[in-house]
Formats: C-alpha cells, structure tokens, sequence
C-alpha cells in the first residue's frame, strides 16, 4: 500500500512538472510575440520621427544654404560696386589728367610761341647791335689814328708814359699819407691807451672786499651755547673733528665765532650749526649727519654759483666742469680778495675793453673769467704747478679756443703772448688788483702758511683728516685707527711737529694733536 502511494505521488509529480514545463513555455511564447510586437511598434515610431527630423533638418539646411548664397550675392554685389567706384574715379583721374595736359600743351604752345618771337627780336637786336659796335669801332679807331698823328705817340706808348706818372703820383702820395699817419699815431698813442683804459675803469662798478678767516654765528640766547659744548665738551669736538673749523665760545653775548682759513668749511659749519640749533637735536651722531647733508648742500650750491656767474656775464658753451671751478671761486681769496668776485671784474673790464679796441667782447668776457681758474686746484700734485700754467691745461682739455687759453697762460707772462686778447686779460687783472684794499698780501700769506701746515700731515701714512685751527696754533690730525694704534699715533705727533718745526717759518708754537678713534655700531630692530 505504501508503495502504490509513493509511486502515484512519484507520477503525479512527474505530470505536474511536465505540465508546468508546457505552461512556462506557452507564458514564455506569448511574452516573446508580445515582445516583438512592441519592438516593431518601437521601431516604426523610431523610423517616424526619424523621417521628420530629416525633413526638418533638410529644410533647415535648405533655408541656410539660401541664406548663404544671399550673403554671398550681396558681398559679391559690394565688390562688384566698389570696383565700378574705384573704375569710375580712375576714370574721372584720368579724364582730369587728360584736360590738365592738354591745358598745359597749350600753354606749353603759347610759351614756345612767345619764346620764338622774343627769339627772333632778340637776334634782330643783336644784328643792329653789331652793327653800331662796328661803326663805333671804326670811329674809336679813326680818332685813335688822328690823336697819334697830332701827338707823334702811338696808342701803347701813350698809355705805359700815363701808367708811369700815375704809378709816380701815387707812391708820392700814399708815402706821404703813410707818414703823417703815422706821427699822428706816436703822438696819439699813449693818449688813447690811457683814456681806454680810463673809460673802462669808470665804467666798471667796483667795491672794496677783503676776506677773512672769522664768521660770527647767531643765537637767541646764551643757554644754547652749553648745548653745543655738549657734556664734556662732546658735542663741539664732535664738530671741529667733522668740519675743521675752530668754534670758539666765549663770554660774547648770543655770539659764536667760527675761525677756519678755508670759507667753504667755515660756511658748512655755519649751515651745519643753525640747521643743529633750529632741529634741536645736537649730539655727535646727528651732528655728522648734518655735516654730511650740508656738505652735499654747498657742493650744489657751488655749481648754481657757477650757472648764474657765466649767466649774468652773457657766456654760453661752457663745460660743466668748468662752471663747477667758477662756482668754486666763491669760496677762494688771492692777497685777500675774493676770487670769484675778482675774476668777474675781470670779465668785465676785458668785455668793455675788447669793445674799445675792436675785439670780439663775448670772448674777452670768458677768458676774463676764467684766467685764475688755476688757483682752485682738485688735488694736492695740481698746487705744484703755476696757477696760470694750470688753469691754461684744463681750458684746452675741455675744449676752449686757443685765444682764451693763451690768454690765461700768458697773464702771468709764464707763456709767450700769441693773441691780441692776451695782453688785454693781463692789463684788466692788474687793473683789478691794483684798487685801493683790493689785496692784501698779509692775509694770502697766512692762509698759504695754514695749507702748508695741513699738506704736511698729509704726507704721513694712514692720515686721514687733516685740520689747521685756532689760527695756526694747533694742527688737528685725525688718523685711521685700523693702520695706526696708540703708540704710532704717540710717534706720529711727534714726527709731524719735527716736520713742521724743520720745514716751516711760523711765529709762536703750533700744537699737533693726532686723534685715533674706534667705532662700533649695532643695530637694533
């Protein structure tokens, strides 16, 4: 019994199964027809809008490719019209060219026409021209024929016995006139250079100015005066030692005086010493700044001097290096006078004097200016050579003409006098140098001793500064600490007063005080 049962289970499984399998398949039939059929539904709408999208892609296409052929009928229009322009006006040129020339072929005939009548005139002229010449030459000739038969001379005897009294008559003459002209000018001569020479002082506005080695310096009151001494008196051996002037500050009321033999230092202490008062700050730090400004300051200053000097004496063309010397003479004095001011007088005298003698004035005027460029030399071997000698070289190096060199060289009469200028520059620095209090010869001396004083302690080793003060009493030597220690500055102060006590004239005692410092800064941030 139990195995009929599992064997009608076991067929009724298999029956199930089998009959399963034909359903799945049928369901499985029926979704793949259903499914073809949506593909082809698909398909043909595919197909359908892809036809209408051509088609209006296609239309498109066609619509730009009418619009473009448009374009490009209307381009080709423009150029076509821009053509007929350019045609048209090459045309219209050409037909004004056209008139223009046949306008000038006539005026061409009507000058050609105009030509040949004056042609013919002019030959017809020329024939009755001819002719007169030949009838007056037949008449020039027959009275030539007669005059010889009166007067037994032929035509060229005649003329040779005139040429030969003429020539006669006139040497008498001309030897005659040479003669007395020249006794008028041996009377006259010494009469007419005194009166030029008159004429050109009298017109020259002279004044008296003597130089001097002492400038007084202002102040509001006496309490700034402990101010520049500083503690210790820091603060103005801080400002002999940057400037080499002497400061001396003594009971004068609200007064300073600075004492130095060169103006230039004495003007950058004063400019120095009134920028220190009105800042406010003075100690040595500041103090050397100020210095180094005021320095920078007057180096400027020099060169405008310079300008406005060859400016107001009307002389253009000059080297800059040239008008650097000029300005540089503001601060220079020869026997006392002020040599800047001296050589414009100079200038002047040469201008009014050239004038009266006939002269080019402009150039007597700049070799007047420039005869004592010479006593600003640049370094210590330029002193060495004469003033003039000097002052000669650096004109022809930088380019001045050969009358105004040789009228600096030749005013000394360190050169032979090769232009009629030379004399003239020599004559006007006499003449400028000779006024009343013009020079004084004590004072040039002086200075000259304080240069030399200095120039001595240049000529040791490892000098870097070197100040005279205190009018010659005292010779300031500043050193440089790294070529020299203390005991070599021992030894140098006494080599140096050795030196100037062989070498020099000088009346009392000079002092030499070497000075050796060393520095180090550090900056803080």
């Amino acid at each position: 019994m139990d195995q009929n049962s599992i064997l009608i289970g076991a067929i009724a499984a298999i029956i199930g199964t089998v009959v399963g399998h034909f359903i799945a398949k049928r369901q499985e039939k029926n979704n793949a027809s259903e499914l073809t059929k949506n593909a082809k539904r698909s398909a043909d709408e595919i197909i359908k809008t892809a036809k209408s999208e051509a088609e209006s892609i296609k239309k498109d296409k066609i619509f730009q490719a009418k619009e473009r052929f448009l374009e490009l009928k209307a381009e080709h229009e423009k150029v076509i019209l821009s053509r007929d322009k350019k045609m048209a006006e090459a045309e219209k040129r050409t037909r004004d060219k056209e008139s223009q020339v046949s306008s000038e072929l006539s005026k061409n005939k009507k000058l050609s026409h105009n030509l040949e009548s004056k042609i013919k005139d002019y030959d017809h002229r020329l024939s009755v021209l001819d002719k007169r010449q030949s009838e007056v030459d037949k008449l020039h000739k027959s009275q030539v024929q007669q005059l010889e038969v009166i007067s037994g001379l032929s035509a060229d005897d005649a003329k040779s016995q005139l040429v030969e009294s003429l020539k006669s008559e006139a040497k008498n003459d001309v030897m005659k006139y040479v003669q007395d002209k020249m006794e008028e000018a041996k009377l006259t001569a010494e009469q007419d250079a005194k009166k030029i020479i008159i004429n050109t002082i009298q017109r020259i506005g002279t004044e008296e100015a003597i130089d001097n080695c002492v400038s007084v310096f202002n102040i509001e009151s006496d309490d700034m005066k402990g101010r520049i001494i500083g503690r210790e008196g820091r603060n103005i051996r801080a400002l002999e030692a940057a400037t080499g002037v002497e400061i001396i500050v003594d009971d004068t009321p609200e007064a300073i005086i600075l004492s130095c033999f060169d103006s230039v230092r004495r003007e950058i202490a004063r400019l120095s010493l009134h920028r220190l008062v009105t800042d406010g700050r003075i100690h040595p730090a500041r103090i050397e700044e100020v210095v180094r400004k005021t320095e920078k300051q007057i180096n400027q200053e020099i060169i405008e001097v310079g300008k406005r000097t060859v400016i107001d004496l009307g002389i253009h063309g000059l080297h800059p290096e040239l008008i650097k010397v000029v300005g540089r003479m503001k601060y220079r004095s020869s026997y006392g006078q002020n040599l800047l001011q001296h050589s414009r007088e100079v200038a002047k005298l040469c201008g009014v004097m050239a004038a009266e003698l006939g002269l080019n004035p402009k150039l007597a005027k700049r070799a007047g200016l420039l005869h004592d460029i010479g006593k600003v030399p640049d370094s210590e071997s330029d002193m060495e050579t004469p003033h003039a000698i000097l002052g000669m070289q650096w004109a022809e190096k930088y380019g001045e003409k050969a009358e105004v060199c040789n009228a600096i060289g030749a005013h000394h009469d360190e050169i032979e006098m090769t232009y009629l200028l030379s004399p003239v520059v020599q004559v006007c620095d006499a003449i400028s140098g000779a006024r009343p209090g013009a020079r004084r010869q004590v004072l040039d001396s002086y200075i000259q001793r304080l240069k030399d004083l200095e120039e001595i302690a240049f000529n040791f080793k490892g000098v870097q500064k070197a100040y005279a003060i205190q009018a010659g009493r005292e010779l300031r030597v500043i050193v440089e600490s790294e070529q020299v220690n203390d005991d070599q500055a021992s030894q140098l102060s006494f080599e140096i007063s050795q030196k100037i006590q062989t070498d020099m004239t000088y009346p009392g005692q000079v002092k030499v005080t070497v000075i050796r410092e060393t520095r180090a800064v550090n900056i803080a941030k």
